[in-house]
């Protein structure tokens, strides 16, 4: 077998199966949200594939559950967006040619910047590979173009793969490809149902939402996400009906935006429609209950529909503005919850539609939306980009 180290002057042209390699993941923290789940979806799967993983982040709740399913975890705070940062690059260069890791693969612009720094003052026989992800459309500026540097590049839609190519230069288009986020086919099944206890506790949490039509809004609750804009479809749909609760699923972690978007709910005394559930990690049930889920981004487009994907995948139908990557998923799992953006009345009118015909969801998730593929894919970038020469 050939050994995988650098030492080794095969270990740029052969990827070995038996041979672990070291990749090492950066971002800021590990809580929770679309980067953080990516980074434990994938090292998770280097482990499962014998390889060795390491994530390095400020922490967050999420750092026991990656460590328990065998990676290690370096507490270091690469993702505070300050000058001082950028001089980590020094002792961040110093752990790179310690720790020897094949491959350096960063999710966020901050760790971005200080790992390419670091790396490209090493050799190019002494440096590990070096691959970037693009998670979302951030504002175009020098320091977003720092996602475009990878030896690969990874982004998480069609959606995001054009907004890179419109707005950097990249040296090489071959370099992007994309991998979409994936969710759980084991998790996220058509025909799950909730348990008798969990409803049991929700309806007595939450009594109003008895025999009521349910409609999901997953999401932090921030401006570009078009809670304000809920409030208006809300407001169309109470003069057809009023059998029917929203239950909005997230929280405002900086609490401004939320007390505007109460006081715009009851200055259309539409209180009683609305049930504020906070942070959730019982999604799966909440979309398993819901009578259909919106998705409402009408300015900043969204990079990935996983909550589309999600809510679909237990067979939830989706009523969505088409816009950025939300279009993108619905044209692949269902086409029928498009609505022009900002079409009020049209988007209510599709909502009174699906109440009627609660079996719309019918189309399959296709398996680019899966974590399996999502794994796989992830894993074979690596292994092709370790068996070439740069």
């Amino acid at each position: 077998s050939v050994e995988f180290s650098r030492s080794n002057p095969l270990r740029r042209d052969y990827f070995g199966e038996i041979s672990p390699v070291k990749v090492v993941q950066v971002l800021p923290a590990l809580e929770v949200g679309g980067v953080e789940r990516g980074t434990v979806d994938i090292a998770k799967a280097l482990v499962e594939a014998g390889h060795e993983s390491l994530v390095i982040s400020s922490g967050g709740r999420l750092v026991d559950q990656l460590k328990s399913e065998g990676s290690r975890h370096i507490e270091w705070d690469l993702g505070k967006k300050s000058l001082l940062t950028f001089l980590k690059f020094w002792s961040f260069r110093k752990w790179l040619r310690e720790e020897r890791p094949d491959i350096v693969h960063v999710r966020s612009r901050m760790p971005a910047w200080v790992v390419w720094l670091a790396w490209r003052g090493m050799t190019k026989n002494s440096r590990p590979k070096f691959i970037t992800t693009l998670h979302g459309m951030h504002s175009v500026n020098w320091y977003s173009a720092i996602m475009a540097k990878g030896e690969r590049v990874i982004c998480v839609s069609e959606t995001c793969k054009k907004y890179l190519f419109d707005n950097y230069k990249v040296d090489n288009p071959e370099k992007v490809t994309v991998i979409h986020r994936g969710i759980d086919e084991n998790y996220f099944y058509r025909g799950f149902k909730p348990s008798e206890a969990w409803c049991e506790n929700f309806f007595v949490e939450h009594p109003d939402c008895v025999d009521k039509k349910l409609i999901c809004f997953p999401g932090r609750i921030t401006r570009w996400k078009g809670h304000l804009e809920l409030v208006k479809v809300i407001e169309e749909l109470a003069k057809k009906r009023t059998d029917f609760r929203v239950i909005i699923v997230g929280s405002d972690s900086k609490g401004k935006f939320l007390a505007e978007l109460e006081i715009a709910i009851q200055a259309k005394g539409l209180e009683k429609f609305f049930v504020f559930l906070g942070t959730r990690s019982d999604m799966r049930e909440l979309y398993a209950i819901s009578d259909v889920s919106l998705s409402l981004t009408s300015t900043t487009a969204e990079s990935f529909g996983r909550a589309v994907v999600e809510s679909i995948a237990v067979g939830t139908p989706v009523v969505a503005y088409a816009h950025g990557a939300v279009e993108e998923t619905l044209n692949a799992c269902f086409p029928e919850g498009k609505v022009e953006v900002n079409d009020v009345q049209k988007l209510s009118h599709k909502v009174l539609e699906v109440f009627d015909n609660p079996s719309l969801a019918s189309m399959p998730i296709p398996k680019e939306f899966t974590l399996n593929c999502q794994k796989q894919s992830t894993l074979s970038l690596y292994k092709h980009l370790l068996s070439i020469k740069l």
